[in-house]
């Protein structure tokens, strides 16, 4: 009963009115900001990516925080996994090809919506006794707001959603990922919750560290081993390309798919994925050694920009050039599976195992941080040390426990978060869009009547 209440609850929370709520956000912010993460594109790369190649990150003074990097590879810990490797595979499955595209546009518009977290995070964050920053959607709900009693609302939403979707589910995925070589479900529970430990109790500079150097190792063989998958099969490139545009604008395509099921599930599929529009991104990027929120809201559009529009179209790529997405009796990690076996045999489908495993691993340790943030919150700091407890327990009990339940109300959780956040992100836009403007390159980029517009678009 209470199963088929909840799974009522996640079709309205997750049905097309709130997907367009997602997308619209993205669009009003994209217009407000003159498609910034477009036609100002030279200088967020130059901002972010340009500082890693370059010269040296822009830092604060204060050395409680972690890097602007740090946060960028803590964040995408959280987000990065089994929404760009298995939900592009049911992306495909139940939405077809065109469903790509509009993961695309969900994602490029997101970039806006998690910069505007970014910056609002930044800019209403406050120090803790020991001088820690700390930010987030609480926060900016609380200051930014003055509504105290919607910014508890979300921190509990956000330790929801950290127990499960942020864990149990994640526990889960590694567990099975591992029984693939024997290994029993307890057994990875004890050494899962072991790991876990040594990670959570050293804090966001450990997090930040174990994840600056899993996240760039495993991403870059993921995708090298998804590109391998393309090379082979690269003879199906442009069939490939066609078949996304076409589906993606058709209303009803040869293949039984179009622009309606391919819009839902891309969208849909996008946000599961980069997290854009849920508030959880700001609440590391709120800990960056950095003064300038502007500039803590680009790295915010390259998060989005890696996770969905590169890692997800790839993922994307190579399932659909191997074929294997026409085979209707694979879905998930089964398609995953037999795309990476195509061209490695059997090696294939255990390196799918382990980055699974890995990418869960890492959203399990980003996650703890998200729900210890909204326990002290709520609680004070103390409450801290007993939620992490707490957290790795609930992973051992994701490991040996079957989660159809919990995958539901995780759902639930998410979703629910997005709400107060949407909220305050409209009320807060214009804030946001004038701290973006005070750090524009060069004046290149000029705001008229409140709408930021490339000169040559005047």
């Amino acid at each position: 009963m209470f199963f088929e209440i909840n799974s009522a609850i996640n079709s309205v929370i997750w049905g097309p009115p709130m997907l367009a709520v997602f997308l619209g956000t993205g669009l009003f912010l994209s217009a407000k900001t003159g498609f910034y993460q477009i036609f100002g594109a030279g200088d967020w790369i130059k901002s972010t990516v340009g500082s890693l190649i370059g010269s040296k990150e822009k830092q604060s003074t204060d050395k409680n925080g972690i890097s602007q990097a740090g946060a960028l590879a803590s964040s995408l810990a959280a987000c990065l996994g089994t929404g760009n490797i298995v939900g592009v595979a049911t992306a495909l499955r139940a939405g077809g090809a065109g469903s790509v595209f509009w993961m695309c546009v969900s994602a490029i518009l997101g970039m806006m919506t998690c910069c505007c977290e970014n910056i609002l995070g930044i800019k209403y964050r406050i120090r803790n006794s020991s001088g820690k920053p700390l930010g987030g959607p609480m926060y900016y709900i609380e200051k930014g707001l003055g509504m105290n009693n919607l910014a508890r609302v979300y921190a509990v939403f956000l330790i929801g959603a950290s127990l499960g979707m942020g864990n149990m589910t994640q526990s889960n995925s590694v567990a099975q990922g591992l029984s693939a070589f024997g290994i029993k479900p307890a057994v990875t529970g004890f050494i899962l919750c072991t790991a876990l430990l040594l990670a959570v109790s050293g804090g966001l500079k450990r997090i930040t560290a174990v994840s600056e150097k899993l996240i760039p190792v495993l991403s870059g063989a993921f995708v090298l081993a998804c590109f391998a998958v393309i090379f082979l099969n690269r003879e199906n490139i442009i069939p490939c390309i066609k078949n996304i545009i076409s589906e993606a604008f058709t209303v009803k395509a040869v293949s039984g798919f179009g622009i309606a099921k391919a819009m839902r599930y891309g969208i849909s599929r996008g946000v599961f994925s980069n997290e854009a529009g849920l508030g959880s991104c700001a609440i590391i990027h709120s800990s960056a050694e950095c003064d300038d929120a502007s500039e803590q809201g680009k790295w915010g559009i390259l998060e989005v920009f890696i996770d969905t529009v590169f890692m997800c179209t790839v993922t994307a790529a190579a399932i659909l050039t191997s074929g294997k997405a026409e085979d209707k009796s694979l879905d998930g990690v089964e398609l995953c599976a037999a795309v990476f076996e195509s061209f490695f045999g059997k090696w294939g489908g255990y390196f799918l195992d382990v980055c699974i495993c890995l990418f869960a691993f890492a959203t399990l340790i980003a996650w703890s941080y998200y729900g210890k943030t909204g326990t002290e919150y709520l609680f004070g700091a103390k409450s801290g040390k007993i939620y992490n407890i707490v957290y790795i327990l609930a992973a051992f009990a994701g490991c040996v426990t079957k989660l159809d339940f919990v995958w539901s109300i995780s759902d639930t959780f998410n979703g629910l978060m997005a709400v107060p956040n949407i909220f305050a992100l409209w009320c807060l836009s214009k804030e946001a869009v004038t701290e973006l403007n005070k750090n524009r390159l060069h004046g290149k980029i000029r705001t008229v009547c409140n709408f930021t517009v490339p000169p040559r678009h005047r």
